[in-house]
């Protein structure tokens, strides 16, 4: 009975220093002197060790990164693209792309960069038109092409709007003030987009570097908050943590 009474007492001590471990692991929380957690929520790490194929994602690259880096990236491709097909344009000679209009352009590679943007967008003005069975081949593979990419494009932005995203803003400074003869951790949130917030849960961890056997461990701990969940939110949150005695202990 003695030795079930002890390997319970330690499961649970095992079980409440699990309980600590954000996920990140010891080693990452006791020496890392960087942050954990970025401020908008993603975590700080950098996966390395990783095959190319692995880490090449391309639709959520284009799905997270930035509207300024994603407009960027799509205009970049249609303009590359347009250069390679009106290169090779180009190259066919002048007898293979004529341009009817009353003033030609005289430089081919240009005139099939022009010709490869309209195919592209399927505009066809019908000025300068390809003539042959290898130039229209060309425009074959350039329409499939551009049929795809558009198809491509066109889900990836719909995706974008389509994903739900919050956007909580956070007050500069957290404060520890006088709170109903207590004193009180306190800081203030907001939604700062004009939606609906409902059912809005905040958790509070206290992390601190603790001295075991000569050695410096972090430790996380959960801390209470006076009102953990808000079913709605429609002005600002302020979070209070009343700062009792046991907190008075770990601090």
């Amino acid at each position: 009975m003695q030795n079930e009474s002890k390997i319970r007492f330690t499961m649970k001590a095992f079980e409440k220093e699990q309980d600590k471990d954000l996920g990140f692991g010891e080693k990452v929380s006791r020496e890392s002197r960087k942050r954990l957690l970025n401020r908008d929520g993603s975590f700080n790490v950098e996966r390395t060790g990783l095959k190319l194929t692995s880490l090449l994602n391309p639709y959520h690259i284009l799905l997270t990164i930035s509207w300024r880096a994603f407009i960027g990236w799509t205009l970049l491709v249609y303009f590359l693209s347009n250069v390679v097909f009106g290169f090779f344009y180009g190259i066919l000679g002048a007898e293979s792309l004529v341009d009817t209009s009353s003033t030609p352009t005289e430089n081919l590679y240009l005139r099939g960069f022009f010709f490869s943007v309209q195919t592209f967008a399927t505009i066809g003005y019908g000025t300068i038109h390809p003539v042959g069975i290898i130039p229209n081949l060309l425009v074959t593979i350039e329409s499939y092409y551009s049929m795809i990419m558009t198809a491509l494009v066109t889900g990836i932005v719909f995706a974008r709007f389509a994903r739900p995203t919050a956007k909580i803003l956070f007050s500069d400074h957290a404060i520890i003030t006088p709170y109903q003869d207590k004193t009180a951790f306190m800081l203030r949130l907001v939604n700062s987009r004009n939606n609906q917030l409902i059912e809005v849960e905040a958790k509070i961890m206290f992390s601190r570097l603790i001295d075991e056997e000569g050695k410096k461990n972090r430790r996380f701990e959960m801390l209470e908050l006076e009102r953990e969940r808000v079913s709605f939110l429609p002005l600002a949150w302020t979070i209070v943590h009343p700062i009792d005695e046991k907190v008075r202990c770990l601090g």
